[in-house]
């Protein structure tokens, strides 16, 4: 009896022991790509592709996490959904990657450069607030523009389709009409003189989080960390079945936004998706913004059949 009890009490402290463990993941992680990017060697940081390579190794880590304590079985990954997200990051890192910096942040350096527009003081920040400023730049605006596309009839149709899905996973969050993932990769980031260093750190704490906010895991962080970064919890009931359900917990990943601003709402989803959950093919993802156009000329092309058939009678 004194055996069986022992083990109990064995267990039931590893198993206390592991849930703390797990809470950490996500802290932990943060941390890591901050010391890294902090005092990781020069050469490799000072590489354009560094960011590249990092971010997609912490999606991989995150992603392979999912088989480890997935949140619910009904999100898990098939190969349909695999495949779908990959293209999509693909998409992100390519097309969607050089239209930002094309159209949006050349442009605004050329601007910034000739305005004489300089802004040292932010060089000799300490590299911690550096990163915190970029972060906060970068998800002030995203928050405002995520906003605006619950409200705004367009601007919903090019996020629409991320509400479309229908599970989430760690690769959801590069999923969606490519004029809305073209948006949200806007900043004013640019107009400020910041090592490389610090830019990426940020881009890729970001990165993280919103992996996480998207991912089929159960690490739930600390409250601490909760009440400042997006998690699941919050962001699965963003994407709830229900149009209103979903205008709240904005922040992609600063929750502590919807905080401030009075979007902010407790709770958790596991059915997700829009549209009576009905899952949109690549097409449709890329068509649904013109879709009202599309029904239109169809009803007409109807119309004028219908009316042939007549005269023909």
């Amino acid at each position: 009896m004194q055996t069986h009890v022992g083990i109990l009490a064995d267990r039931t402290g590893w198993d206390a022991m592991n849930k703390v463990l797990s809470s950490y993941v996500q802290p932990v992680m943060v941390a890591g790509i901050l010391l890294f990017w902090a005092f990781g060697p020069a050469g490799w940081i000072a590489s354009p592709w560094s960011i590249v390579a990092a971010t997609l190794l912490t999606t991989a880590l995150i992603q392979g996490l999912e088989w480890v304590n997935e949140r619910h079985s009904s999100w898990r990954l098939t190969k349909r959904e695999f495949l779908t997200d990959v293209f999509y990051v693909i998409l992100s890192y390519t097309v969607i990657a050089w239209a930002t910096a094309t159209l949006a942040e050349e442009p605004l350096k050329a601007a910034k450069d000739a305005l004489g527009i300089g802004t040292p003081w932010a060089m000799q920040l300490p590299f911690l607030v550096q990163v915190a400023l970029v972060v906060l730049l970068i998800e002030f605006g995203q928050y405002w523009l995520h906003r605006l596309m619950h409200n705004q009839s367009f601007f919903w149709s090019t996020h629409a389709p991320h509400h479309h899905l229908t599970q989430l996973n760690a690769m959801k969050g590069a999923v969606g009409n490519p004029i809305e993932l073209f948006l949200i990769s806007l900043s004013v980031v640019a107009l400020l003189d910041l090592p490389q260093a610090a830019i990426f750190c940020a881009i890729n704490i970001l990165a993280v989080v919103a992996t996480f906010a998207h991912a089929n895991t159960r690490f739930d962080p600390p409250r601490w960390y909760a009440f400042v970064f997006t998690t699941i919890r919050n962001h699965s009931l963003h994407h709830s079945t229900g149009y209103e359900e979903t205008r709240c917990n904005y922040g992609n990943s600063l929750i502590l936004l919807d905080r401030i601003f009075g979007t902010y709402r407790e709770g958790e989803a596991e059915m997700v998706g829009q549209d009576d959950r009905r899952r949109l093919t690549i097409p449709e993802q890329f068509l649904f913004p013109a879709r009202p156009l599309i029904d239109r000329l169809h009803a007409r092309r109807t119309d004028r059949a219908v009316k042939g058939s007549a005269r023909s009678a």
